[in-house]
């Protein structure tokens, strides 16, 4: 008998010849692929609903604000007071699509395919946190923007706010930076999407109604100042206080007076700075644990 000999199929394996990128840009491609996946692009149909509806939700003010304003030559809202109002809606944003930032991977365990590549632990967190900070930041300043060129087009008979415009822009980058932060650490302690849906609403619901009851209960008791900090404990209203008020001297969004003065202020934003802290230690923290599995 002859003695057995190897045979080499080819099944259409090809070398890879083309430029080999760097981490900045894997990392990148990471952020614009969540980002898209955020809006549902490139997904099924049924994910594009909630995003497109809640985008649809959120110009409907800026909608009717520019009717009114082109009909009786006046002006309905503020622009640092958009993000208070449309509290709700940001809050479901974020509840519906942060855990689909950070609950596949987590519950399929693809976390270490990723970090076999040069992209690091750190670039992973910070493309998944860039992504929803872009959809938030975009969800608040898209309609921002459309109210202030509608005003510039309407030309109504006092002069255009931009100083107000600039103060909303500044403070929907804060909003944006903190509540994505929270939302997608909240979100990342649980590989179930279901599961960080319901965890980030209960977050939101929870500081709402403590915020709310607590202030309505110091101001009963004429304690302003408390029933004021109070407020505090909604990120929304932490944002309005420190940014809207603090930095620019904007009216408030609450019917509450917040705390004034510099040392208020910086104690704000300091609440602000150490929030989100805590929220990326807390995600890198999750993340280390899984990727070790």
């Amino acid at each position: 008998m002859s003695e057995p000999t190897g045979v080499i199929h080819d099944i259409g394996y090809r070398h890879y010849d083309g430029v080999r990128l760097s981490r900045g840009h894997a990392t990148v491609a990471l952020a614009v692929h969540s980002l898209r996946g955020i809006f549902g692009l490139g997904r099924t149909a049924r994910a594009k609903i909630i995003p497109f509806l809640i985008v649809g939700v959120m110009m409907l003010p800026t909608v009717v604000s520019i009717a009114v304003m082109a009909l009786l030559r006046q002006k309905v809202m503020a622009y640092t007071s958009y993000g208070s109002v449309m509290q709700a809606v940001l809050a479901i944003f974020l509840a519906a699509q942060s855990p689909y930032i950070v609950a596949p991977d987590l519950r399929f365990r693809v976390l270490p395919l990723y970090l076999s590549r040069p992209v690091t632990l750190w670039d992973y967190v910070g493309a998944k946190l860039a992504a929803m900070v872009t959809a938030m930041f975009l969800l608040l300043a898209v309609p921002l923007t459309v109210l202030y060129i509608g005003e510039l087009i309407v030309d109504l008979p006092e002069p255009v706010k931009t100083g107000d415009y600039l103060a909303a822009m500044s403070g929907a980058v804060v909003s944006a930076l903190l509540l994505s932060c929270i939302g997608v650490a909240i979100a990342s302690f649980t590989p179930r999407r279901g599961l960080g849906v319901a965890s980030v609403i209960a977050f939101y619901l929870l500081t709402s109604a403590v915020s709310t009851l607590v202030s309505a209960t110091m101001e009963s008791v004429n304690n302003y100042t408390a029933s004021g900090w109070a407020l505090m404990l909604n990120p929304f209203f932490l944002v309005d206080a420190a940014v809207h008020v603090g930095i620019f001297g904007a009216p408030p969004s609450s019917p509450v007076v917040y705390p004034s003065g510099g040392g208020a202020v910086a104690l704000q934003l300091l609440l602000v700075a150490a929030l989100i802290a805590l929220s990326v230690i807390a995600l890198v923290t999750r993340y280390r644990k899984a990727a070790a599995r």
